[in-house]
This record gives structure tokens, C-alpha cells and sequence, in this order.
């Protein structure tokens, strides 16, 4: 087995055992146009500096779009960006945030 299988196993190991204290969250319809109708409320425009993210939400650093779940996020977790396509994973920042990191 090879190094990037077991952390990729341990990764997969962790989110099993935490997913059962998360978070749900209900999501309302944000009138993001940019996506189809179908999947609009997982997405909406970042407002500046004045906006803050929920433990539900990170920021796509490609397109700068705010990435919604019905779930908090956890580190590990991917998630995808319809608008500009980019695959990412979230981690943690040394200061505890939560951030998208693009793999893809």
C-alpha cells in the first residue's frame, strides 16, 4: 500500500466515525442564476468583507463563490464548484478556519 492510499484511508476512517455529530442545516433558496435551478440553493455570491461563513459554507478561491452544504464542513471533505468546475478539499488554516484547496 502506498503512502497517499493510507492517508487517503485514514482521511476516509475519520469523516465515518465523525459523521454522525454533524451538523444539518436547511438551505433556502439564495437566487444564484448562475447554476441550474435545480442546484442554486448549494451556491451563493460572497458579499465582502462584511460576509461571514456558516460552518456549512467555504469560499471557492478560483471563482470566489460561497459553496453551501446541508452538512458542516469538515477537514478532508471535497466538494466542487459548478460554476467554474474546480474540484477542491477542505482544510484547515492555521488559524482554525476552514478553506478550499483546489486539486483539480
Amino acid at each position: 500500500m502506498t503512502g497517499t492510499s493510507q492517508v487517503h484511508q485514514t482521511l476516509e476512517t475519520d469523516r465515518e466515525v465523525a459523521d454522525d455529530d454533524r451538523r444539518t442545516f436547511v438551505l433556502d433558496e439564495t437566487g444564484f442564476k448562475e447554476v441550474p435551478k435545480r442546484w442554486r440553493r448549494f451556491y451563493r455570491h460572497w458579499q465582502g468583507e462584511g460576509d461571514s461563513l456558516g460552518p456549512n459554507e467555504v469560499i471557492c478561491p478560483v471563482c470566489k463563490v460561497v459553496i453551501r452544504s446541508t452538512r458542516e464542513f469538515r477537514p478532508g471533505d471535497r466538494v466542487y464548484c459548478m460554476p467554474c468546475m474546480s474540484r477542491m478539499v477542505v482544510v484547515r488554516r492555521d488559524d482554525g478556519t476552514l478553506e478550499a484547496e483546489v486539486t483539480y
